[in-house]
């Protein structure tokens, strides 16, 4: 009983946290889009979200969450692979992709955190000064390996989410057999909009950095 217990606070651990994470590029993605299309607004979101005085309670949250996720989901692969649940996985359902990015999801969230550190470095450590967020992430994006990396991180992101939304669903005992193409279906256009909108940002404010 207690080991079932503990696999199943492991499981809505990495699904509640999962779920904070995805929330927070859903905002985070809205935040930035106007880096493009209404640069004043953007600075002045930017500098208006840097100085609130709730954000240092809201990224301790995030990076808990963060932790959460890393742990949670470390657990579970090791107590699958001690259960013998080793074989290769492969899509029941002719959708090699879904395969993919459930096979890949470890890999997956490695690269996503190296990435997560990188951009941390570059772009809140320091933070830039009011009114020129903009330009300091178009001189990161400048460099072709900083490019490059960016965009690699947006598809890979792409491809997490992929596995992690259907997962959550599954681990919070959400998904049924009535809802899950549903939430299958949900979960990848999600994906896509999330890591397609920071891929598309990426190259566009690189085209603009390097023109």
């Amino acid at each position: 009983m207690t080991g079932l217990w503990r696999s199943d606070l492991i499981r809505l651990g990495s699904a509640s946290s999962g779920l904070l994470l995805i929330l927070f590029l859903v905002v985070h993605l809205a935040g930035v889009i106007p880096s493009l299309i209404a640069p004043a607004v953007f600075e002045a979101y930017a500098s208006s979200l840097h100085h609130a005085i709730w954000l240092p309670l809201l990224e301790t949250t995030l990076a808990a969450a963060a932790l959460l996720h890393i742990v949670t989901t470390l657990l579970k692969a090791i107590g699958n692979r001690q259960a013998g649940n080793s074989a290769a996985l492969i899509s029941r359902r002719g959708q090699p992709l879904a395969a993919l990015a459930s096979r890949s999801k470890v890999a997956a969230g490695i690269i996503t955190l190296t990435f997560l550190i990188i951009h941390l470095q570059q772009l809140r450590w320091p933070r830039p000064l009011d009114g020129n967020e903009r330009a300091a992430l178009m001189a990161v994006l400048h460099n072709p390996v900083n490019a490059t990396v960016y965009c690699a991180a947006a598809i890979t992101i792409t491809l997490h989410l992929i596995h992690g939304g259907e997962a959550a669903h599954r681990n919070l005992g959400w998904l049924t057999p009535t809802n899950g193409t549903m939430i299958r279906r949900g979960g990848r256009l999600l994906a896509t909009v999330l890591g397609g909108g920071f891929l598309l940002i990426s190259l566009a404010l690189t085209v603009a950095a390097v023109s």
